[in-house]
């Protein structure tokens, strides 16, 4: 086998233990030749000394340049990792690596030995850590971020460290190593549920704003304490990523508030180049207020043409933390996205925000002016719209000529049928709808609402996919 050039091996979920993985470590031991290697081993038994033999294989194949390794969901601990991790210190030429140690039993000690192995590998250019579901605390993150800012040829980073132990210590000086990084131009950091608090979420940021390269970036921080000042800190190295052209930022179940949305709102729009951008804050506690500061950012965004925006509640609830943007907001929300006039495709969540009637058809008169808008989906749910609110609605959007995928979710509104005979007589004039969606569930449509709304749907005669849930109760209730 010494003259092979790629070797592929997926043997994941097959129960083997360390004595397989040590055997199949001997056998690669003699591949020195191997360019491409890719092993799949994840869902096994394997502990550290499996995985330490394994590799000590990596350490004879120093001609390797692709690398991809899967050992999620096994035994591996610090002692597995750090065997692992220093046969690979020895594959100088590695130029893209996947690492995938997920769901294992990894601490701050193996992942400093990680870090050790990474920061000799000098030329990677793409690089994907999984670490997710271990016990990685400061130290580790930490001596991690050191590693990475070695490795300054990296042009491509994906590191997910979500359900671990790290806080704002090691949250920033992991951004530190991202100053050094000046050749990124996508990186995707997942850190959910962690605890980086607002110190944390700053410091990450800061280290951020340096990479002046960067066209795609995906963050996400979910769950980790950030309030105001930590909102604040991204805000301020958003504003400095001015090349972005696809941002994904996912904030959801923090504590922003109105100050923070307002903040992060003024830093998106100096990201003038951003083309598509998909932004999760639900369960801030933001407000009216919030959602206008947030608002009169995006209205600068003019060349937006993907937006995915939400800012409602979430299927795992934060308890105390729920936006309430009311009828205020949803207009001043509307109003902005007017100004967006590339809009292509907008996703706008508001689940659970109190919208009445005014606010759904100031949200629907301003999303009129979206000429351009071809796919639409608009979640409404669990708000108190009601009759005018689902007419106006409509109205609405029987202006957006161009819509061909439209999906409403408005269920659990107040309707009745007057709302729903009005919806469906407006969307009628959507002569360019092929693909409709809509959620009407726990109202109170009856009859005459049913039939309102059949009727006039039968004039959408372009349409040729339709799902429509008129569903009353969640259970069966005697009587109805």
């Amino acid at each position: 086998m010494q003259n092979l050039k790629q070797y592929i091996h997926t043997i994941h979920h097959q129960f083997i233990g360390d004595q397989s993985a040590s055997d199949l470590g001997s056998t690669l031991a003699n591949c020195i030749n191997l360019s491409n290697l890719t092993l799949d081993l994840r869902e096994n038994y394997i502990g550290d000394e499996g995985a330490s033999d394994l590799g000590s294989a990596f350490a004879n194949c120093i001609n390797l340049s692709n690398l991809t390794i899967e050992l999620s969901k096994n035994q591996i601990g610090d002692e597995g990792a750090s065997g692992l991790d220093s046969a690979l210190a020895n594959c100088i030429n590695l130029s893209n690596l996947t690492l995938n140690l997920g769901h294992n039993q990894i601490g701050d000690k193996g992942e400093l030995g990680l870090g050790s192995a990474l920061a000799n590998c000098i030329y990677l250019s793409n690089l994907t850590l999984q670490l997710y579901g271990n016990q990685i605390g400061d130290e580790g993150a930490s001596g991690l971020g050191s590693a990475l800012a070695n490795c300054f040829n990296l042009s491509n980073l994906t590191l997910n460290l979500h359900g671990n132990q790290i806080g704002g210590t090691g949250a920033s000086r992991l951004g530190s190593a991202f100053a050094n990084c000046i050749n990124l131009s996508n990186l995707t950091l997942d850190l959910r549920w962690n605890k980086i608090g607002n110190e944390g979420a700053s410091g990450l940021c800061s280290g951020l704003a340096k990479c002046i390269n960067l066209s795609n970036l995906t963050l996400d921080l979910c769950c980790n304490q950030i309030g105001a000042s930590g909102a604040s800190g991204l805000s301020s190295a958003l504003a400095k990523c001015i090349n972005l052209s696809n941002l994904t930022l996912e904030l959801n179940c923090n504590q922003i508030g109105a100050t923070g949305a307002s903040g992060l709102g003024s830093a998106l729009a100096n990201c003038i180049n951003l083309s598509n951008l998909t932004l999760d804050l639900g369960e801030n506690q933001i407000d009216a207020t919030g959602a206008s500061g947030l608002s009169s950012a995006l209205a600068n965004c003019i060349n937006l043409s993907n937006l995915t925006l939400d800012l409602g509640q979430h299927q795992f609830t934060c308890f105390g933390f729920k936006n309430q943007i009311g009828d205020e907001g949803a207009s001043g929300l509307g109003s902005a996205l007017a100004n967006c006039i590339n809009l292509s495709n907008l996703t706008l969540n508001l689940y659970d925000n109190q919208i009445g009637a005014t606010g759904a058809s100031g949200l629907g008169s301003a999303l009129a002016n979206c000429k351009n808008i071809s796919n639409l989906t608009l979640k409404l749910d669990g708000n108190q719209i009601g009759d005018e609110g689902a007419s106006g609605l409509g109205s609405a959007l029987a202006n957006c000529i161009n819509l061909s995928n439209l999906t409403l979710q408005l269920r659990g509104n107040q309707i009745g049928a007057i709302g729903a005979s009005g919806l469906g007589s407006a969307l009628a004039n959507c002569i360019n709808l092929s693909n409709f969606t809509l959620d009407l569930r726990k109202n109170q449509i009856g009859d005459e609402g049913a039939s309102g709304l059949g009727s006039a749907l039968a004039n959408c005669i372009n349409l040729s996919n339709l799902t429509l849930d008129l569903q009353q109760k969640e259970f069966i209730c005697f009587g109805l």
